[in-house]
């Protein structure tokens, strides 16, 4: 098949029928499947999209008994076959009856142009914008033709503008002048990182030209184009660095706001506080390794175990070793640093000491692009107000229940609490316990962000402690202010100073601001707190 195909090439026969074209992909001259490819785009057949969409990512390939091409799902040894051309499945058969369609980059090229031109007639407009922008990349007259066809049945708006940027993008290459200086001014208003790299290179090539006075023209047009671009990519940049700040603060408030709880109560300095983020983290990770076939639920599901799990395990930390070391700042402190490190080496012993990777549900993954040069990703957005959302719940279990009231009585007066017949003992355990347990559904959200280790904890335990300090201890508004502000700090830092500059400067700011107000920024009122 692949024989007479060449014969058709040589002839200007272009009459192939569909089945024909998707045989002669058997064929192991390259230049031969560049026109195949061609031809298939061009049939606008059913099939095409998927099959060239197959071959791009390797998943297309022949039966070397009788050379039919089939799309092909390997695992191992075996492999799911479907007919490439019909759709028709054809049942299972080993890797070894199978030859790969192989393809070289000049391929690949070709497969994305034509992917993204049968794109352009898919119902989704995102699929069409995303059609577009893929063909930036391989921009020429006959593509821009394409596109200006398209752009004459385009009814979405977003997609129209995008149309109308890859049709300047090829207008940049005209050699009349006027062409060319409208296309640089209709450009200075996109943000797609292709249009600056095709504004820098025309910059690039005029500068070598012969300066005329049309040629600098166009040279100070394309400059203020960058110019302007370059501004509002600067204020996006901004704004992005402003979204990552607010999503670590997120995480350190979930982190600290339960070590300011115990702190702020029983003014125990907790060491192993890191820790129960970890045991919340690896809650994750084994809920997972349960439900293999339910990843989308099993986020939800580690949400309240975690809670429970690193509640009961704080809960018996506070009755086992704490409880008998109040008073005793220093003590409590040695205590629990050698029970985080109980803790990390059980996890190594009966886990494993190497990092482990958390499946993301699919509800959680991808991005909402703002623009082409700003785009939030879900699960940061997830976290945020999932953290937002664990606060106001705390806030209302500590202002409207029974509960809330004996901590805040315990911890504005410890003394006159247990007069009143406050069980201040339960409280310390139950509040301890309360503290643990927000630390462990942080640890859930931050099995999204990062790999799941046994030393999770400690590369935020300081950070949290940082929170505290800097908020006031067991004030929420204080926790969530420190959180954010500690947050965005880093993120605008750490870009120009690198992280471990970066978290020193803000080390020794903190430093500095508790020489001026010991207490933090909101300090808690009441007898206990004013001594």
């Amino acid at each position: 098949m692949s024989t007479s195909f060449a014969d058709a090439i040589d002839e200007g026969n272009t009459v192939l029928s569909f089945p024909e074209l998707v045989a002669s992909l058997t064929t192991k001259k390259f230049d031969e499947k560049a026109v195949i490819i061609k031809k298939i785009q061009e049939s606008e057949h059913p099939q095409s999209l998927i099959i060239l969409s197959k071959l791009l990512d390797g998943k297309i390939y022949y039966k070397k008994d009788d050379k039919t091409v089939v799309i092909a799902d390997i695992t191992k040894k075996t492999a799911s076959i479907i007919n490439a051309s019909t759709g028709e499945p054809l049942g299972q058969t080993t890797k070894k009856k199978l030859k790969k369609v192989g393809i070289n980059n000049k391929l690949r090229r070709a497969l994305n142009s034509s992917i993204a031109q049968l794109s352009l007639n898919n119902e989704d407009p995102k699929i069409r914008k995303s059609a577009v922008v893929e063909m930036f990349k391989n921009m020429d007259d006959e593509m821009s033709s394409i596109l200006q066809k398209q752009l004459g049945v385009e009814k979405n708006k977003h997609v129209i503008k995008t149309l109308e940027t890859a049709i300047s993008i090829n207008q940049l290459k005209s050699s009349v002048h006027d062409d060319k200086l409208q296309a640089i001014e209709s450009l200075s208003n996109s943000l797609y990182p292709e249009v600056r790299v095709a504004l820098n290179q025309l910059e690039k090539n005029l500068s070598t030209s012969p300066q005329t006075s049309q040629t600098l023209t166009l040279i100070e047009t394309t400059q203020n184009s960058l110019k302007k671009i370059e501004s509002r990519v600067g204020i996006y940049k901004q704004i992005e660095n402003i979204f990552f700040g607010i999503s670590l603060g997120s995480v350190l408030l979930l982190i600290a706001v339960g070590l300011a709880i115990t702190f702020g109560v029983m003014g125990v300095i907790n060491m192993a506080h890191g820790e129960m983020l970890m045991l919340g983290a690896y809650t994750t990770y084994i809920i997972q390794l349960l439900l293999p076939n339910h990843i989308e639920y099993s986020i939800l599901i580690s949400i309240p175990t975690a809670f429970i799990f690193t509640g009961l395990v704080g809960i018996g930390i506070e009755r086992g070793v704490i409880r008998f070391l109040y008073g005793r700042p220093l003590e409590t402190l040695l205590a629990t640093f050698g029970i985080s490190l109980i803790l990390q080496q059980a996890v190594r012993t009966l886990i494993s000491p190497q990092n482990r990777a958390v499946s993301t549900p699919e509800w959680m993954s991808g991005s909402l692009d703002i623009n082409p040069a700003l785009s939030l990703t879900y699960n940061r957005l997830y976290i945020i107000i999932f953290a937002l959302l664990v606060l106001a719940g705390l806030m209302l279990l500590l202002n409207k229940s029974k509960f809330g009231l004996q901590v805040r009585a315990v911890t504005q007066n410890r003394s006159m609490a247990k007069a009143m017949g406050i069980k201040t003992d339960w409280v310390d355990a139950f509040t301890f316990g309360l503290g643990s347990g927000i630390a462990g559904i942080a640890g859930v959200a931050l099995s999204q962000l990062t790999n799941v280790g046994p030393n999770l904890g400690q590369a935020y335990i300081i950070d949290s402690f940082m929170v505290v300090v800097f908020g006031g201890v067991g004030n929420l508004w204080g926790t969530l202010f420190g959180a954010m502000t500690l947050g965005i700090a880093n993120k605008f830092l750490e870009p120009s100073m690198g992280a471990v500059l970066a978290k020193i400067i803000v080390l020794v700011f903190i430093i500095l601001f508790i020489q001026k107000r010991p207490r933090g920024m909101f300090a808690l009122k009441g007898r206990s707190a004013d001594n």
